[in-house]
């Protein structure tokens, strides 16, 4: 499998890595990347072959990884329009639906879209995938060896829920940061030095989210585990109920789908 990344941003870079890791080839991977440094970059990390702009051998590729800004999209797609061949063309634009896509590539429908998340930075990431319904199992195979490259994958059904992808784990890291930096910021009210209370607040989710990760337990109960009857914990739930804490988490979630929904639209206009 041959694949040609039309952008060589952080993403890019972290799924080449990983494919990297996986014992793929470097020889067959390449990178249409405009800015030299950027090309620079690229081949002396990973040993790979760059260009400033499309070329021929594009068309050799088996895939296109389309890893641009979602505004850059149909600029980028534009000199691709009626010569592709059979190749998998996979997104990892935000926001950006296929219909979209193929329109601008002429009606082209071998499209993948996908969401990774950032912890894909350090291999930890969930992508959502969705398939048009015209990709066969390999074409499948491959964007999953992909996307999978850099963390665990999870097909979708319903384009229309991609948006909800983005909603829970794309945006998703900025949710428990903030929750991180709130529980640090109380510790320093407590008392503790801004490096002890970042140990503190840090340390904390690591460990719960790899007790979560490993227990066959639902998190619920794993709270409960945690939660005496009258004791510090459960005052301390008690209050984040009498905020409406749940309720609040679900309208930022449902905000941040809403706003993918808008963002689609717009990104999509000709």
């Amino acid at each position: 499998m041959r694949i040609t990344f039309v952008g060589g941003g952080n993403m890019a870079s972290a799924l080449i890595g990983g494919l990297l890791k996986q014992a793929f080839p470097a020889t067959d991977i390449a990178v249409v990347e405009p800015v030299a440094e950027s090309r620079e970059r690229l081949t002396a990390s990973f040993g790979i072959a760059c260009i400033p702009a499309y070329d021929a051998s594009i068309l050799d590729s088996d895939v296109l990884v389309l890893s641009i800004k979602p505004q850059q999209m149909r600029e980028a797609l534009a000199p691709l329009a009626g010569k592709l061949k059979d190749q998998l063309i996979v997104s990892i634009a935000a926001g950006m639906r296929l219909a979209d896509i193929s329109r601008w590539l002429g009606g082209y429908a071998k499209l993948v879209r996908t969401m990774p998340n950032t912890p894909a930075l350090i291999g930890a990431g969930i992508t959502g995938l969705y398939a048009d319904p015209s990709i066969d199992g390999k074409g499948r195979r491959q964007a999953e060896r992909i996307l999978g490259a850099v963390g665990k994958t999870l097909w979708i059904a319903d384009e229309s829920l991609m948006d909800a992808v983005t909603a829970v784990s794309a945006s998703g890291p900025a949710y428990f940061f903030y929750f991180i930096e709130a529980l640090r910021d109380a510790a320093q009210t407590l008392g503790f030095s801004e490096d002890q209370a970042r140990l503190l607040a840090i340390e904390t989710a690591v460990g719960s989210v790899t007790l979560a990760a490993s227990s066959a337990e639902d998190v619920a109960v794993l709270r409960q585990h945690v939660t005496s009857k009258g004791g510090t914990t459960e005052a301390a739930l008690k209050s984040l109920d009498a905020d409406d804490f749940k309720a609040a988490i679900l309208r930022a979630v449902k905000a941040a789908d809403a706003r993918g929904r808008e963002m689609g639209i717009m990104l999509g206009k000709d």
